[in-house]
């Protein structure tokens, strides 16, 4: 059976797709995982074919328009600037699809499949998998994790997800109709392919831990929360030898990185995180990421890196700052030690709640409300409190003792 998996966005957004198509390659399938060309060497490393989509999302963020709408935390605005990037790309990206997907026996996508996927999949009648790292389905229980939170009824709830659906619809839709419109297809539906959707019910794959969010009881027997999809290096992989130097001199320090979420002003975000540091009187190990952190005038008890596997190093801090990525978060919860959430923007809020409410991590810190003298208070809560030291390493054992990625697996070898 020939699968193909497509996946957009960032690394963290990229990996656990990565992760699943390697499990099904494992289980016998001929699996392809499309993605944007950056990544290319990360999923060839990883022994899986690629096919590329064109140019991606880490190289687009990295401008300062991405970054002061990433930074600024406006959904409706970060929505925007993706709307306008795919007009863009649309052009490019509409031709390279068919050739891609066509003769294919199975896709497996999330929300990449609304620039065009979804219509190539009808198209030629390939069956489709939805498969996500944050809740899509519409419940009662909880409203959307991509919108700020609000005090919504249950009824709200569910209709806060159309919202969504709508939405990132509306920022997709020019490479859907161009798609549509290459393949001679009519125009797409005006409210996108989710009325289709909901009435044929594939089979929807959600690579989280319900230890960390429960599957909602109004969900249909078609939505399988299968633990995450985590991808973890090689054997050969070796750490660097300064990095290990510097764990080996003193306590476990603590963790701060904010991945793919860039700073208008890095060295202020570098200042912040040393004084949290310093206030906290714990080791540090700073990841500068994109440009999000900039240290400077290191002290002895600070160690600077650019980026490392999260599955090796966070089992080794005595905490975790970041900022709520779905990835991120997964890795420091499955590390066992406790989280502190700094979130930009998107689902992160979200999952920096759901952590606080689990009793793992201190209450998230918005990026805007960032000051050394809160992250030093939060540090210091997490790496002294008995309590929420020991539910994080309770959790950390129960997400490690799930095989997200087997579970996903065994759903697609039962059909659709």
């Amino acid at each position: 059976m020939k699968i193909s998996v497509v996946a957009s966005g960032t690394r963290g957004d990229v990996q656990p797709y990565l992760a699943l198509s390697k499990g099904l390659q494992e289980a016998g399938y001929n699996v392809r995982l499309l993605a944007s060309e950056n990544f290319e060497a990360l999923i060839t490393g990883a022994g899986v074919p690629f096919g590329s989509m064109g140019m991606g999302a880490e190289e687009r963020i990295q401008s300062e328009e991405w970054r002061k709408a990433i930074e600024g935390g406006n959904f409706f605005t970060v929505l925007g600037k993706m709307q306008a990037e795919v007009k863009n790309a649309a052009a490019d990206l509409a031709p390279k699809l068919p050739p891609l997907l066509e003769g294919s026996d199975l896709i497996i996508t999330g929300m990449a499949g609304l620039g065009g996927v979804f219509s190539i999949a009808a198209h030629y009648k390939i069956p489709v998998i939805q498969a996500y790292v944050v809740p899509f389905t519409p419940t009662q229980e909880f409203s959307t994790p991509l919108v700020p939170s609000l005090p919504l009824g249950k009824l709200l709830n569910r209709f806060s997800y159309h919202v969504t659906h709508q939405l990132f619809w509306q920022s997709t839709k020019a490479s859907d109709a161009e798609t549509r419109r290459l393949l001679g297809m009519p125009k797409p539906p005006l409210w996108g392919p989710f009325r289709d959707l909901a009435r044929s019910q594939p089979p929807t794959l959600y690579g989280y831990s319900a230890h960390v969010l429960p599957r909602p009881q109004d969900w249909g027997a078609q939505a399988h929360v299968t633990g995450y999809w985590f991808l973890d290096e090689g054997e050969d992989w070796q750490p660097p030898a300064d990095l290990m130097a510097f764990l080996d001199a003193g306590d476990p320090p603590v963790y701060i990185g904010f991945g793919s979420m860039g700073s208008r002003n890095p060295e202020e975000a570098g200042r912040i995180t040393l004084d949290a540091l310093a206030r906290s009187r714990q080791r540090g190990v700073i990841a500068s990421g994109w440009g999000g952190l900039k240290p400077t005038d290191l002290p002895d008890t600070v160690h600077l890196i650019s980026s490392l596997p999260h599955s090796w190093l966070f089992p080794r801090m005595a905490a975790v700052v970041h900022h709520g990525g779905a990835g991120t978060t997964a890795a420091g919860l499955r590390a066992g030690v406790p989280s502190i959430v700094t979130p930009f923007g998107m689902d992160q809020p979200f999952w920096g709640r759901r952590i606080a409410d689990l009793g793992v991590g201190p209450q998230p810190i918005p990026r805007k409300r960032l000051t050394g003298e809160r992250l030093g208070d939060a540090i210091t809560e997490a790496v002294s409190n008995p309590s929420m030291r020991r539910l994080a390493a309770d959790l950390g054992e129960k997400i490690r003792s799930e095989d997200g990625v087997g579970n996903a697996v065994a759903v697609v070898a039962r059909g659709w």
